[in-house]
Formats: C-alpha cells, structure tokens, sequence
C-alpha cells in the first residue's frame, strides 16, 4: 500500500489559507499524488509549475490521485488535474483515482470530454466543389420533400374541417372568410388594375411596332387577347396575389407561432390549420379567379389605348376584331388555373408560417422564401396548363 508522507498534524491549530498543495510520494512503481486546499480558477496558478514538473517525471507505471482533501474545485482545477492524467495516459502509466467527491467526479468527466473531444476539421481538406455541389442538391430534395409532406398535411386538414374543436364537428367562420376575401381581394383590386393595364398596354405597343414592318397592325388585337386572357392575365395576378397576400399571410402566422398564439389554439381544443388557414385559403380561392377577371378587363383597357394610339385602331374595331380572336375556351383557359394558384400560394405561405422560429430573423427568412417559393411554383404550374393544353389541343 502506497503511503504518502503529510505534514504532522501536532502542534497549535491554524487556520487553513485553502491554498492547493500537492503531496508526492513514490514507492514500487508508484507515483502517488494527493491533492489538497482549493483548487480554483483564483488558485491553481500557484500549483501549475509544480504540475507541469510532475508531468515530466518517469519511471513508473501507475500513477495514484487522492483528491479525498480537496476543499473546492471548478472547471480550472479540474482541467489541471485532468491535464496530468492525459499527459501520463499518452505514456501508457495506468491511472487510478480515489477520494474524489460527486462535483468533483461530473467536473472531471465534463473536462476529460471536451479536451478529448475530436477537434474540428479545420485541417482536413474540404471537399471539392463537385462534392458541394451534390451535397447542395441533396440537402434541397430533403427540404422539397419535407415542404411537400407539410403541404399536404395542411391541406387535408383544410378539407377535412374548418375551424372546429376537436371532435366536436365543423363550424365555418364566414365573417372571417369574408374578412380575409375583403384583405385579399377588394383590397388588391388597384394595384391588379394598374400593374395589368400597364402590361397589356407594354404588349400592344411591343406587338404594334412589330407588326408595323408586315402591315399587319390589326393582328395586334389577336396577340393581346390571346396572350392577356391564356396566360398573362392570371399569372400577373398571382404573382402580385403571392407577393402581396402571400407575404401577409406567413408575417401573420409566423408572428402567432413567435407569440406562441399557435399552442394556445391546441390548448384550447381548436383546430391551428382550421382556425388560421382555412379561411385564408377559402378567401384565395374565391378572391383570385374574381382578380384575374378584373386583370384581364384592366389588361385589354390597356391594349386598346396602346393600339389606338400607336396603329390607329379604333377601340370599336379592336373590339370587333377581339371577338373573332378569341371564344370562351381562351377565357376559361386563363381562369381554370386561378383557383390552383390560389391553393398553391396559400398552402406554401401557411407552411413557412408554421416554420417560423422564435426570432425576428427567422420570421424574415421564411417570410422572403414564401414570395419566392410561390412565384417558383406559379410560373412551373402555368407552363404544365400549357402543356397539358397543348396536348388536349384546348
């Protein structure tokens, strides 16, 4: 049994000045070590040159801590006793340990953990960009997927019920329905009439000034029509509804998630997708179509000015010339896809709501990725009704 040597206890009692001290005894192949007073962060600077020589000592295979003595300890006498027992391990000495107390013990182990912990890899060579890229790529399907699952969960529980407690039936809330119809829809009328008119009459102008070389000025009619009532008419409209309704939409829920407003409703027993998107959703779907109609009167004002003014068509001839362009199959072209838009908008603004964090960053982020998202979308659902068109010959 190892015995190491202390000073004699006889003699007058002192008070204790809680400095650390070191006890150092060698027998057998034995370096024993015991530890006493206060090692702390205002202290072990005084035992750290006394560590680092025992550090340096050989000739030995085990080496005995008793920290049975020590007074108190903290994170820095803690990493000096751990920085012996690492120093005699990378040595292959076999380190044993007594004494120790509970705080001593968690303090050790969280120590020995982070000073043994891999380190970062900084040195190691990063991967070349082809690696990136893919890695990239992944990571964006991972987030396409879960989006999609998200998607699909607010949108069955938006056809499954409105706004209800929980298994207790339905019960649509239509003053906010029309509340949201009133936000979404009359509110966005005049800035849908402007931005349309002002496209159709850029497109009659661009049209007529082409058509000029071929002296087919009058066939301007049948390029606004055509172009205003398939495709720009609706997909102008839910670019404006997606930057303008869309960008509220996720503010607002992601600020209730911030607040918390969100886990109240379940607390409460109501439905969060009932109560918070459905009646948003109802107001897009119903609000959209109406916009688009108004866009496409708004567009073919335009038009008519921009030809009378650059051709010289008269707004009667233009009119005239515009119901042999078009039958009902090109108007409904247009206003078949509104309601889709609407869905998509609504959905993808609800799913980066509910994905808002509990900062006013996060609530930025995701309010930035929803107008973008939407639009994305938008414009890759028009080209599918385009070729789908095509293909049907509609």
């Amino acid at each position: 049994m190892l015995t190491i040597r202390k000073r004699d206890a006889s003699g007058p009692a002192k008070e204790p000045d809680h400095q650390p001290r070191i006890a150092i005894g060698e027998e057998g192949g034995v370096l024993g070590c015991a530890f006493s007073g206060s090692w702390t962060t205002r202290t072990v600077a005084l035992v750290d040159a006394e560590m680092r020589k025992i550090e340096q000592r050989s000739g030995f295979k085990t080496l005995a801590l008793d920290l049975s003595q020590i007074e108190k300890m903290d994170t820095a006498g803690a990493w000096l006793i751990d920085r012996l027992v690492s120093s005699f391990e990378k040595k292959g000495v076999e380190i044993t340990m007594q004494g120790q107390s509970e705080i001593a013990s968690i303090l050790l182990g969280a120590v020995g953990d982070a000073v043994r912990r891999e380190p970062e890899s900084g040195s190691a060579k990063p991967p070349n960009f082809i690696i990136r890229g893919l890695e990239a790529v992944g990571r964006r399907v991972y987030e396409m997927r879960d989006d999609f699952l998200a998607a699909m969960n607010i949108l069955g529980a938006t056809i499954r019920g409105s706004q209800m407690k929980l298994g207790r039936g339905h019960a649509v809330n239509m003053a906010a329905i029309f509340n949201q119809i009133d936000r979404m829809g009359v509110g966005a009328i005049p800035v849908v009439v402007l931005m349309s008119a002002i496209v159709g009459a850029i497109v009659a102008q661009q049209g007529a000034y082409q058509l000029s070389y071929f002296g087919a000025d009058i066939f301007v009619v049948d390029l606004v029509g055509v172009l205003i009532l398939r495709e720009l008419g609706v997909l102008m409209t839910a670019i404006m509804i997606a930057g303008r309704s869309g960008s509220a939409i996720t503010a607002e829920i992601g600020s209730m998630k911030m607040r918390e407003e969100v886990d109240a409703l379940k607390v409460i027993g109501l439905n969060p997708i009932g109560v918070l998107v459905f009646p948003r959703l109802v107001a897009l779907v119903v609000a959209l179509p109406c916009l688009t109609i108004i866009a496409n009167f708004a567009a073919l004002g335009g038009g008519i000015l921009a030809a009378w003014l650059y051709s010289d068509i008269a707004p009667a001839a233009f009119i005239d010339r515009l119901r042999v362009a078009i039958d009902l199959s090109t108007i409904f072209a247009g206003l078949i896809k509104a309601p889709f838009m609407a869905m998509i908008i609504g959905i993808i603004a609800s799913v980066e709501g509910m994905k808002v964090g509990g900062s006013a960053e996060s609530l930025g982020q995701h309010v930035t990725a929803s107008v973008v998202k939407s639009i994305f979308v938008v414009i890759i659902l028009d080209g599918l009704f385009a070729m789908f068109y095509a293909a049907i010959e509609f």
